[in-house]
């Protein structure tokens, strides 16, 4: 096996020294948690967006943002932390193979069954349907990777936001310059926080990265 693999649970670089760093790596590492940006970015698209969810009406759009919250954040760490609490799993953090792929199996139940009711729902945009597709895809091709080694879950998820934006903007009328450089930096502070942390190498950060990308990319285009 390469030798970038060959042992999955070991910290892959040394963590940065400096305190100060090591607090707001954390910090952004935590505020962008994989399991958030889906909530992120329906949110944008649900409150901000002046046209993606046009003519839907505001107590509607209310629960359609409380259900992404229960199928992508609530019900997954909820799951989890049953697991743990029940021994099924070691950690919270799934730092070994075995606990990482319980979490992803069961995060895979949850995104699929979000993907399945927002596509279904005759008011649901397309373009929320994209995105909602991409990330379940994001977590089957994520979990496959999770066999061989510890690919990076935050690169997969700024993979996923940096490529969503870049393809909405070009068929949004409402689109601006923002759309790409505020995915564009949150990432890379992301990325940054956790080379800082020691979490993964480059190869686990590079194809994290390009999973996002290709799972958005094949989301879009179906």
């Amino acid at each position: 096996m390469n030798a970038l693999t060959s042992d999955y649970d070991a910290l892959t670089q040394d963590p940065h020294t400096s305190r100060l760093l090591r607090i707001l790596a954390r910090f952004f590492s935590i505020l962008f948690h994989p399991l958030l940006i889906t909530t992120y970015v329906f949110a944008f698209l649900i409150y901000l967006h002046p046209a993606a969810f046009e003519g839907i009406d505001r107590h509607t759009k209310n629960f359609r943002m409380l259900s992404i919250i229960l199928f992508t954040i609530f019900f997954p760490a909820l799951s989890l932390f049953l697991a743990w609490r029940l021994k099924l799993v070691k950690s919270l953090s799934l730092e070994s193979r075995p606990d990482r792929l319980a979490g992803f199996i069961v995060t895979m139940f949850f995104y699929f069954w979000a993907s399945y009711v927002f596509r279904n729902l005759p008011d649901t945009p397309p373009v929320v349907a994209h995105f909602i597709f991409g990330t379940f895809l994001a977590v089957c091709a994520a979990w496959m990777c999770t066999i061989f080694y510890k690919i990076s879950l935050h690169a997969v998820a700024m993979g996923g936001l940096i490529t969503f934006f870049l393809l909405f903007e070009r068929e949004d009328a409402y689109a601006s310059g923002l759309y790409l450089t505020l995915p564009v930096l949150v990432a890379g502070i992301v990325c940054s926080s956790r080379f800082i942390l020691g979490a993964h190498n480059r190869f686990e950060m590079v194809t994290g990265f390009f999973v996002g990308v290709l799972a958005q990319a094949v989301a879009w285009i179906f």
